[in-house]
């Protein structure tokens, strides 16, 4: 490679995550961000492009110093409508940009551009990315980030700094009810900002508004529009989702909101979240209230649900949130930490493969997609079988959390004593991404990683899927 392309691969490094949206209107709309790889002088590794928070995929040199040409050229018209003209005429600056560093004919730079863009709009029109791209592997990969591509920020505790509860419900099976990071006093608005900036600074490109329940906070809307710049997300027990919160959540440019449903039966739903102890405030009537507003409001809404033994007719749920207007469901097991630690709720594998063969199937037959978030809590062929994408743990790697005091986890459910790797608001980013205990849980292996490593025990079906296991699943 010659010192002109790696004079501009430095260039792009310093410069750090770029980032566009086409089509901001919608329909269609496609958010680009696209990470260059750690800065090594004798490496020519991809860069990682990420579209709509979703598909993560290598960019190959050539590809990503013509694409982030395009999108600074894009960017010039600072959210201004782009007509058929103007879009040309950014292409014919961009290919110029590219061969300033790049010894390519103009026509093949363009065609190339052109394929680029026919692939980013398929992409957001729900087709599968070029078979000509091949997928990414984060741990083969590891070496070459110097950040997560999404953090997890618990601006809510759950308990305040007085040790009392503060969530709205009270779930049966809590991973973060009683462990030590998920609770204190909550840092303020403007403190919450300077980590926002921090995780842009870092190179991160998606947040999650988590808690804690994040609704219980007066500046949720506040938060999510200072990270414009990012692709966002809430998760929320919807309790609180009022219709004029969940407007000015869209104002504020929420990319989307994930609600957690217990179930379609107003009656095991109540249960599961304690809707009739002492200082619970929820239930599932304003639940699904906040379904509906958030809807109604323009929301790119999911629901999960964790499920457990109460809930195992899973079936009645999803029926109930097919009437309801719902098209993309996430289900998991139950994350053994917290109220959950023991695991009598637990599904057992079994259970869970016969449970997502029949979702599956209702999924298919009325137009909705499934996802599956528990690694090891199904059986790995199964899954593979079924066609839903198998789950890794991704600690470390492609996600991390800050805590309410501002202290950086592994993940937002590895919460217990000494799991702090630094603190955003005190610590070099630097310093926390290589802290030893980070570094370790980023380098298991992908058999490893089959297994949520916060499971006290893992199952004989586990253990024979990992051992039998050879696919390396894609993220």
């Amino acid at each position: 490679m010659g010192i002109l392309h790696k004079a501009a691969q430095y260039r792009a490094y310093k410069e750090g995550v770029v980032h566009t949206t086409l089509n901001p209107k919608g329909p269609g709309s496609v958010r680009i961000h696209l990470i260059p790889p750690k800065w090594r002088l004798f490496s020519n590794a991809p860069y990682v492009m990420i579209l709509n928070g979703y598909y993560i995929l290598p960019l190959g040199y050539s590809w990503a110093i013509l694409l982030g040409s395009f999108i600074g050229e894009v960017n010039k018209f600072e959210g201004e409508p782009i007509d058929e003209r103007h879009m040309e005429q950014i292409m014919d600056r961009a290919v110029a940009r590219t061969r300033h560093v790049y010894y390519v004919k103009e026509e093949e730079l363009r065609a190339d551009l052109q394929e680029i863009l026919t692939m980013l709009y398929g992409v957001a029109r729900g087709e599968e990315p070029s078979g000509d791209i091949e997928p990414l592997s984060l741990r083969e990969y590891a070496r070459n980030m110097t950040a997560p591509h999404r953090m997890d920020l618990m601006i809510s505790s759950m308990l305040d700094e007085g040790g009392n509860w503060n969530c709205s419900l009270k779930c049966r099976n809590c991973y973060a009810a009683g462990q030590p990071a998920a609770g204190g006093k909550e840092l303020s608005t403007q403190e919450w900002y300077e980590i926002i900036d921090r995780c842009r600074r870092a190179g991160i490109c998606q947040l999650t508004f988590t808690g804690g329940e994040p609704t219980m906070r007066r500046d949720l809307a506040e938060l999510v529009r200072h990270a414009r710049w990012f692709v966002t997300r809430l998760n929320t027990n919807g309790a609180m989702l009022t219709g004029e919160l969940c407007e000015a959540l869209y104002e504020a440019s929420l990319d989307s909101v994930q609600i957690t449903l217990y179930s379609g039966d107003a009656g095991i739903h109540n249960r599961l979240v304690g809707a009739d102890l002492p200082g619970s405030t929820g239930n599932w009537e304003k639940t699904a209230a906040g379904l509906e507003n958030a809807l109604k409001a323009g929301l790119n809404v999911s629901v999960n649900t964790p499920l457990c033994r109460e809930n195992r007719d899973y079936i009645r749920t999803l029926a109930f949130l097919n009437r309801a207007g719902i098209r993309y469901v996430t289900c998991s097991g139950l994350i053994e930490t917290g109220k959950a630690e023991s695991g009598d709720s637990q599904l057992t594998v079994e259970e869970m493969n016969s449970l997502l063969r029949e979702a599956i199937a209702f999924c298919s037959q009325h137009g909705m997609e499934l996802s599956f978030t528990s690694p090891g809590r199904a059986d790995k062929k199964v899954l593979e079988e079924l066609g839903i994408a198998v789950p890794m743990c991704g600690a470390c790697l492609s996600n991390m959390a800050v805590a309410p005091d501002g202290s950086v986890v592994p993940c937002q459910s590895w919460l217990g004593e000494g799991a702090a790797l630094g603190n955003m608001r005190k610590d070099s980013w630097k310093k926390i991404w290589n802290h030893p205990s980070c570094k370790a849980i980023r380098e298991m292996s992908e058999e490893e990683a089959l297994y949520c490593p916060l499971r006290k025990e893992k199952t004989a079906e586990g253990k024979e899927a990992a051992e039998n296991g050879h696919h390396r699943s894609k993220v």
